[in-house]
């Protein structure tokens, strides 16, 4: 069954498809309640503990699982000694499934279930067998000392990245989410460039250390699978767990009403969603498995390592004619994901002569996929930083350089841009950092035992529209102060992006409602389905189907009333009329005939002394009885009550269309920052950072905010910290826990200031909106980085920037 199939032609439904720019309703509503900065509706929830995820949920009869991992790179499983635990208390069963234990996590968005089968080892820590217990302490001490033996090939396994770069291969274009691209002669063009800039960028893997571990809580219902789990998007994940137990549509429910962050990291199914349903299934009672952190780590997804090249020609103006973005990265044999670097190369800056090349190099580690902003979070790193770099070259201050490359449409597909505000977002952000002021020259200001630094770059994240669906339902609710809620459902889940709140904003807005009286139903594959969280397309587009199935609401509303789509007005509970109509030609011609007809009828009346038919004069009392003339009004909940069961309900589904096609779509921004750099220890502190961004409507201006602020800080930790190990001799991930895989904490994050530029753009959406949270990681990186530079004068290509990277290198 595809993923949309479940609109029937019985309930209304408004469909989009994104073919032309539309308006939006947000422009006409009466509260104009999208925007606001409200306090999030599940708040209270969450500080209070009441809002319960996926391990919190506990069920009658429940057992507890941990996962074995296997302890060598590559090879064999020979056996698994499940004897080896009879001295344990509490242990019920070693459960194995060679066969349909999944060997790695699923990518996003994807309908078949990941490589499955363990009796093979691609990489040191991969799932074999699951340990049950009455008690998670009893499981996790049997799963420490299960006893397995293995037909060791470590010594054949890839593990040192850098030795296996002469292996590098073709990655398959079809299965990516960038494609190879050549325009011009970009070799000849750099080699007669007037000024060139040509460097290796090195960045290593990272883990996106989601506060929740990965979680799965499976039973069965006769033969119904239903899982309490961890993921992003449930619509694809409920497919990849058909696919991989060979289940049909109606026999697999996920859940997931609160999803502690996922950062991609749970966009698809992982390898203890299967193991506890597999568990269970043979237990005949429901179990849970919490990974661990080392085993999140070590067994779910990583970012991939990269090393990329940046070639750039221009001429002694700084006028960009060639750009080279070739990029390498890694991921387990068998898969195709590989890390779009160049994704923001493509349209950010002009240049007649380009080329975007991506290989993959196969190694036997964990697997490789969508972390925070995947492509550019990385990418970004190396284009910025060399645009730096030329920018020093060329004695030309880094905001104009940029200024200069601006395109006048994507110079890679020929295109327009549906809008493009990096010009903006470059003077608000520099204009409140106070750029102008900055010492442009490295290694001159030292304060005390401190040098001080400033650097930029800047930002942006294609935006993109997946299609999803949506119910809205009005009906009475006598517990409400107006006498009727809301009820909106669908599958989308809250991964702490705040969903539930600016959902809950959309229905309110376009119902005419206060927050209160909206009752957002996520999280359950059982709701209609959504695109889900991932990809910065969450919120445009299950937003959008939200949007839409209330719409369609408004416009049953108002022909129950007697009036136009465009002149309701849903405002506190009540219906009023706002402006005037327009008649179409149609609409004139129908009024016409309706008008001739009704006067045929009453001399049909007249004549014959037969009276209309009770249906006839009902459905015309009906309308009738609103009266509009008088700017009176009606209220909501007396309106609804007049449907059956006094409620009404319509869908919503939005659709990617030729938008998507016709303009390169993306939002853009501008880092800020300040360090400073410690001239003994070579020690990095960020002391201040601005981040200027421009993604369409914003929905509210708190959570946008605080989006940008988690992508500042991500830029943080991907400049100065973060960074997997993985042990070249073995394949042990080294720092498989937060006290040795470094995050930014509060002690690292100085204050930061965000600036929301203001952006309309009808092409992406009738909400006009775009994805905010991943935008402010683009580039936030490498303005640490130029900054870093800016203070002592020394550039560093293989990141994260620590310490001992500088100490041998700094100014006297």
């Amino acid at each position: 069954m595809a993923l949309f199939e479940s609109i029937t032609q019985s309930e209304p439904t408004k469909k989009l498809t994104m073919d032309a720019p539309v308006e939006s309703l947000f422009s006409k509503t009466a509260s104009k309640l999208v925007g606001k900065p409200i306090n999030r509706v599940d708040g209270s929830l969450k500080v209070s503990g009441q809002a319960k995820y996926s391990a919190e949920i506990h069920l009658d009869n429940q057992a507890y699982g941990v996962l074995v991992g296997a302890t060598i790179a590559k090879g064999q499983v020979e056996s698994i000694d499940s004897d080896s635990l009879k001295g344990i208390p509490n242990i019920i069963k070693v459960v194995t499934d060679p066969e349909h234990f999944l060997r790695n996590s699923q990518q996003g968005t994807q309908t078949k279930a990941p490589k499955q089968g363990v009796s093979e080892i691609f990489y040191h820590g991969q799932p074999i067998a699951v340990v049950v217990a009455e008690t998670f302490e009893a499981a996790r001490e049997g799963a420490k000392a299960l006893k397995v033996t293995y037909k060791d090939e470590t010594d054949q396994a890839a593990l040192n990245f850098t030795q296996e770069l002469s292996n590098a291969h073709a990655v398959d274009e079809k299965k990516g989410s960038d494609k190879n691209n050549v325009q011009g002669d970009p070799d000849q063009g750099l080699a007669d460039a007037k000024v060139t800039i040509d460097r290796f960028y090195h960045t290593p893997s990272q883990n996106s250390s989601a506060m929740e571990p990965h979680a799965t809580l499976a039973h069965w219902e006769d033969d119904k699978l239903v899982l309490y789990t961890a993921n992003q998007m449930l619509a694809s994940c409920k497919q990849q767990v058909m696919d991989a137990l060979d289940l049909n549509e109606d026999q697999v429910q996920l859940i997931a009403h609160y999803v502690g962050g996922g950062f991609g990291s749970k966009l698809g199914i992982a390898p203890e969603s299967i193991a506890a349903a597999i568990a269970s299934k043979d237990l005949g009672r429901p179990v849970l498995i919490t990974m661990t952190r080392p085993q999140v780590m070590e067994a779910t997804v990583r970012r991939s390592n990269t090393r990329q090249r940046i070639a750039i020609g221009c001429d002694e103006q700084g006028v960009i004619n060639t750009l080279i973005h070739d990029s390498i990265s890694s991921n387990l044999p068998g898969e195709s994901f590989f890390e779009p670097s160049a994704l923001s190369t493509h349209y950010l800056y002009r240049g007649e002569n380009r080329r975007v090349n991506y290989e993959m190099v196969d190694m036997n580690q964990v697997l490789s996929g969508s972390m925070r902003a995947p492509g550019e979070a990385v990418g970004m790193i190396a284009l910025e930083c060399a645009m730096d770099e030329l920018a020093t070259q060329l004695e030309i201050d880094p905001v104009e350089l940029r200024r200069r490359n601006e395109p006048e449409q994507d110079p890679s597909q020929d295109i327009p841009f549906s809008t493009r505000q990096l010009i903006a977002c470059m003077e608000q952000g520099a204009e409140h950092f106070g750029w102008s002021e900055r010492n442009a020259k490295p290694a001159s200001q030292l304060d005390g035992d401190w040098w001080i630094g400033t650097g930029m770059a800047a930002s942006s994240r294609g935006n993109s529209l997946q299609q999803s669906e949506a119910r809205a339902t009005l009906q009475v609710d006598a517990s409400k102060e107006l006498g009727v809620k809301a009820v909106i459902e669908t599958d989308m889940t809250d991964i702490g992006t705040g969903s539930y709140t600016v959902f809950s904003q959309i229905a309110a807005d376009i119902l005419g409602l206060p927050i209160d009286h909206i009752e957002m139903k996520l999280g359950d594959s059982a709701l209609p389905p959504a695109a889900g969280s991932g990809g910065s397309f969450g919120a445009a587009s299950s937003g959008s189907s939200i949007y839409l199935a209330c719409e369609q609401l408004r416009d049953m509303l108002a022909d129950k009333v007697g009036l136009y789509a465009d002149t309701i007005q849903l405002d506190k509970g009540f219906i009023k009329k706002a402006g005037e109509h327009d008649l179409t030609a149609v609409e004139k011609a129908k009024e016409s005939s309706q008008a001739f007809a009704d006067s045929t009828i009453d001399k049909i009346s007249e004549t014959t002394g037969i009276s209309l038919s009770e249906n006839v004069l009902a459905e015309q009392s009906e309308s009738e009885k609103y009266n509009f003339d008088n700017t009176e009004s009606y209220a909501l909940a007396e309106v609804v009550a007049g449907y059956d069961e006094q409620k009404i309900s319509a869908k919503g589904q939005i659709n990617p269309g030729k938008n998507g096609k016709k303009y390169r779509q993306s939002s853009f921004g501008a880092n800020f920052a300040e360090v400073a750099v410690h001239k003994v220890t070579g020690e990095i502190r960020v002391k201040r950072m601005t981040g200027a961004f421009a993604a369409g409507r914003i929905l509210n201006h708190k959570t946008a905010t605080s989006q940008c602020y988690g992508g500042m800080v991500f830029g943080i930790g991907s400049a100065l910290m973060e960074e997997v190990i993985h042990d070249k001799r073995d394949g042990r991930l080294c720092n498989h826990d937060l006290a040795e895989y470094h995050v930014p904490v509060n002690a690292d994050v100085p204050q930061l200031d965000v600036i929301l530029v203001e952006e309309d753009d009808p092409y992406t959406n009738p909400m006009h909106i775009k994805g905010i949270g991943e935008t402010a990681i683009a580039g936030a990186a490498a303005a640490i980085a130029n900054a870093v530079y800016n203070a002592v004068g020394v550039r560093v290509y293989d990141f994260p920037i620590t310490l001992d990277k500088l100490l041998y290198e700094m100014p006297e």
